[in-house]
């Protein structure tokens, strides 16, 4: 008997994007793409493309979702330097989400990627590089107000915090305490906090 679902291309990107999220692009075969998106692969191929299209789409929405909950955090806190603050605070909670991994798509798949995925490697480090680029944005500006030294460097600075946002969600995959990741995130962000002038 034919299918006769009818698929919401919005839905089916978001299935698919919890399927990659999840088993990584490598371990993602198009029968599970199949299964997980109840569709044929003419349907597949015909709505997304290829597997790598649909992935790099899932990447950019995943990507998208994470740019929007930052910039919501920081627009609530008049400090440049306390929104950062606050997004690192409000990582600590990760473990409350309903989330399907608590660990960074784009730095799973960028440690999952090899050689032969180099147009999706490549849109990986484009996205981590966005997200940087905003932390250093908000650091630069957070230096413009004299909330931080300005023999400071914000791309520097932002480079740091990116990198204390991955260990903080890597902790949060981690077979570990709920509290323990609070916790971290709290060092963090008081850590954070002591730049201030």
């Amino acid at each position: 008997m034919p299918r006769t679902a009818v698929h919401s291309r919005e839905e089916s990107l978001e299935k698919a994007l919890h399927l990659f999220w999840r088993q990584g692009f490598g371990a993602t075969s198009l029968k599970d793409i199949e299964r997980v998106l109840d569709m044929r692969p003419g349907s597949i191929y015909a709505t997304f493309g290829s597997k790598e299209d649909l992935f790099r789409e899932a990447l950019d929405r995943y990507a998208a979702r994470a740019i929007s909950e930052l910039e919501r955090v920081i627009a609530a806190n008049a400090s440049p330097l306390g929104g950062l603050v606050d997004y690192v605070r409000m990582l600590g909670g990760l473990r409350d989400r309903d989330e399907t991994c608590q660990a960074c798509m784009l730095v799973k798949s960028l440690l999952e990627l090899g050689d032969g995925e180099q147009a999706a490697s490549g849109r990986v480090e484009e996205l981590l590089s966005g997200m940087e680029r905003r932390f250093t944005e908000r650091l630069a500006e957070a230096q413009s107000e004299g909330e931080i030294a300005a023999d400071l460097d914000p791309e520097r600075l932002g480079r740091r915090l990116q990198a204390d946002v991955v260990g903080l969600r890597t902790c949060a995959q981690r077979k570990v305490d709920d509290d323990a990741v609070r916790l971290l995130a709290e060092d963090i962000a008081c850590d954070w906090e002591r730049l201030r002038k």
